[in-house]
């Protein structure tokens, strides 16, 4: 049976097809981007009475918000002291209990909004693949629990087949306050909400131009133009020439995911007994989790191309799953599919302004739970009824000799295996 293309979260919420409906001459916000970013920027606005349009290039959530692994991880690539010497000790203790504020508030969303998303508590494994990563998994365990008063704590490998069926890690790390929801069903709830707060969102508008005429900003789409007193570009990793200085500071990398044929005989129960998110400490950043009714094995990485469609990521996923679990060696895979994530040169999650236009992007593949929260706290900074977000300080610096395609990625991703087998020795 051929490998579908497309993300296997469109099975059971397939993407919506808005109706065409003609762009206003004026509006009080335009959002660009109709992903989870764009649309919790404006359910807060048009709740506080904002009338808000959302254009988006391609159907609403087509995007990463659809084709990523459903972890509400909330990650920060950067660890707490390596952010501290970057920004300062205040800001990296601000933007490390953010993350948890963000992730709270997402559970909070889903719970009071009534999303029906397929969303479950079940808490995420990390595996080190040396003593060294053991170590330092253990110190993050107790920075969680002293700090933040999060249940988490390290799982020595004499443990370890408690939570997952390897031999591949040497141990890891438990944290309790992550979980796993549909993505796609995360994304067609949230489009029910921002309709419902009086949301008009337009499909298949590509943006030109934005321009500040003095009076308010006008956006000028190949469907005509709109002016409006504020602009919010939620674009992240689908940012494109339209927005040339952001588009200097924002790298697309792409992420794939496959995901197996239904797995028999308690097959997925064995190989993760706790049922949890898994993720390892390998630069070439694997996770994988059960699908949401515990069938399958979804799993996902980076993907090392930058152009074209070709198998090999494809394969290369199929070989690091089955050094992980065995027994999956030669196993069926129903679905493959990439999405864009958005790097910058910080590895910050960042909200910043330029121009007049307000930007909320670089969540660096977590942002199931970062996109959302951004997108509320640079509308909230519209409302000024917040105080402000730590993610909100200067943008990203520029990347020399870039323009948006990231043709280095073969080579970053041959020195990121390298540096894997390397770390893997540490023992």
């Amino acid at each position: 049976m051929a490998i579908k293309s497309t993300p296997y979260w469109w099975e059971a919420a397939p993407l919506t097809v808005e109706d065409t409906v003609s762009l206003p001459a004026k509006t009080d916000v335009v959002i660009i981007g109709a992903g989870y970013t764009g649309l919790s920027a404006a359910i807060t606005l048009a709740r506080a009475g904002r009338e808000v349009v959302v254009v988006d290039k391609l159907n609403p959530g087509e995007g990463a918000s659809t084709r990523n692994g459903g972890i509400t991880s909330g990650n920060l690539r950067l660890s707490h002291g390596q952010m501290a010497k970057r920004f300062g000790s205040y800001r990296a203790d601000a933007i490390f209990a953010e993350s948890i504020s963000a992730r709270e508030d997402l559970y909070k969303f889903i719970a009071d909004e009534k999303i029906e998303c397929d969303f479950k508590l079940a808490g995420r494994f990390s595996g080190a693949l040396s003593v060294v990563q053991y170590d330092a998994l253990s110190r993050d365990s107790e920075y969680l629990v002293k700090k933040f008063g999060i249940e988490a704590y390290p799982v020595p490998k004499s443990e370890m087949h408690n939570h997952i069926q390897t031999d591949l890690y040497k141990g890891g790390s438990v944290r309790m306050d992550v979980g796993g929801v549909h993505p796609g069903k995360l994304h067609s709830e949230i489009m029910r909400v921002a309709r419902a707060a009086g949301v008009t969102i337009v499909s298949h508008t590509s943006v030109r131009t934005i321009s500040d005429t003095g009076q308010d900003l006008s956006v000028t789409t190949d469907r005509g133009a709109v002016r409006a007193k504020n602009v919010i570009s939620g674009t992240n990793g689908y940012s494109d020439s339209s927005d040339p200085w952001l588009q200097r500071r924002i790298v697309p990398i792409r992420s794939r995911i496959v995901v197996t044929e239904p797995l028999s005989g308690g097959l997925m129960d064995r190989l993760i007994p706790s049922k949890m998110m898994i993720s390892d400490k390998r630069k070439l950043t694997y996770y994988y989790r059960p699908t949401p009714d515990g069938t399958r094995l979804l799993f996902g990485g980076r993907d090392g191309t930058f152009a074209g469609d070709p198998s090999w990521p494809t394969d290369h996923l199929r070989h690091e799953m089955a050094k992980i679990f065995p027994d999956l060696e030669g196993v069926g895979i129903s679905h493959s599919w990439f999405g864009y994530v958005a790097m910058n040169r910080d590895m910050t999650p960042r909200i910043f302004e330029k121009g007049g236009v307000h930007y909320a992007t670089g969540c660096c593949g977590s942002g199931v739970v970062w996109l959302r929260w951004a997108g509320i706290k640079v509308a909230s900074k519209i409302l000024g009824t917040e105080s402000p977000s730590a993610l909100d300080f200067a943008p990203p610096p520029s990347i020399p000799f870039f323009r948006g395609t990231a043709w280095f990625m073969p080579a970053v991703f041959a020195a990121m295996k390298m540096q894997d087998r390397m770390a893997a020795r540490l023992y």
